[in-house]
Formats: structure tokens, sequence, C-alpha cells
């Protein structure tokens, strides 16, 4: 069970990785630390929200069952 909550844990860690680094990558050396730092957090909580969009992203599919 204790292996099973770290995947997800990682996994989740992982996820919020993928989506910051676009951000990360964009503000890296462009601008000061407070700016890095700002740009960061502003786009933190979508990245800690990222299930939902995958959540949201697959049940609006077309291919998605039919909710009842």
């Amino acid at each position: 069970m204790r292996l099973l909550i770290s995947l997800l844990v990682i996994a989740y860690f992982v996820g919020v990785g993928v989506v910051l680094a676009p951000t990360i990558k964009a503000n890296w050396s462009t601008g000061p630390a407070s700016q890095f730092a700002e740009s960061v957090a502003t786009e933190l909580p979508r990245a800690l929200a990222w299930p939902a969009a995958v959540y949201r992203s697959i049940a609006e599919k077309p291919s998605a069952p039919e909710k009842r």
C-alpha cells in the first residue's frame, strides 16, 4: 500500500513539473528572480490542479460514454 501511495505522489509531482516546465523555460533567464518567482507562483494553482484538467479533457471528448 505504501508503494502505491508513493507512486501516486511521484506521478502527481511529475505532472506538476510537466505543467510548470513551459513557464520555467520561458522565464529562467529573461528577468530577475522576483519576476521568475512571480510567474511560477501565478501558474502554480493551475499546475497543482492538473489531474482535474486531464479528467475534464478526457470526459469532454465525443468518444467518452454519455453521462446519465
